[in-house]
């Protein structure tokens, strides 16, 4: 196995493991991502975490095959359940979640007491990723790098948080499209907002026409719209 096994949106999250890491991969998914990192000598130990017996099973599978027994450790456990203090973990990857439920995971996490505050979270939601920006800035992450791919007709935002003594403040529109993402404005960016300005108009349409009361929601959807409007406008000069 090796990095060309991963799918793009794995490989695009590896690169932003540091080198010779210590990493916990939680919901790994037959333990891909630490096994081609492993096999790559790009980390130096790794967890793969897995809540369902199923995926927990094909995982400790794929770490056999490949005799890296000694190098990761298979874990049943949910979410960050799966990762001790004592590990001394500097990375933790999670990908192909709801970014609602990224954000639980680490919320758990923490009240748990299994975040030091010195991994690097790698993060890479399906959804939901402005949720998920909020409470990392909420818990005083900096957001230091993200990324936007195209995989199988489908786009996958990554997200890159440290823990920093300086603290960065951002604004409600950088959460939106991501503070990396929205100066960078790439083709997959442009792509994936103009289908998403596109969704909104036909959602504020069937606002007006409703028989609720749903001011807000019209004022929320039509900003949006507006915001959306704006980058991509800014985008094309």
């Amino acid at each position: 196995m090796n990095a060309k096994d991963l799918s793009l949106r794995l490989q695009k999250a590896a690169e932003f493991v540091p080198q010779d890491a210590r990493l916990a991969d939680i919901g790994s998914d037959h333990a891909y991502l630490p096994v081609a990192l492993i096999l790559q000598n790009r980390i130096s130990y790794g967890i793969a975490g897995e809540v369902v017996e199923g995926p927990y099973k094909s995982a400790k599978k794929q770490v056999a095959k490949n005799g890296l027994e000694n190098k990761i450790d298979v874990r049943l456990a949910d979410g960050l359940e799966a990762v001790e203090l004592a590990d001394e973990v500097s990375a933790i990857t999670i990908c192909g979640m709801g970014g609602v439920l990224i954000r639980d995971i680490l919320q758990r996490g923490k009240e748990k007491n299994r975040l030091s505050g010195k991994e690097r979270l790698i993060l890479q939601p399906n959804v939901g990723e402005r949720q998920l920006r909020q409470w990392l800035v909420n818990e005083k992450y900096t957001i230091t790098d993200e990324a936007i791919i195209e995989e199988n007709n489908k786009i996958y935002e990554i997200i890159v948080a440290d823990k920093y003594s300086e603290v960065l403040d951002y604004s409600a529109k950088e959460l939106l499209f991501g503070p990396h993402l929205l100066i960078e404005k790439s083709p997959v960016f442009i792509e994936k907002w103009q289908h998403k300005l596109n969704k909104s108009k036909k959602i504020l349409t069937s606002l007006h026409q409703s028989d609720q009361d749903v001011t807000e929601k019209i004022q929320e959807v039509a900003l949006e719209i507006e915001w959306i409007k704006e980058v991509l406008a800014d985008a094309g000069k």
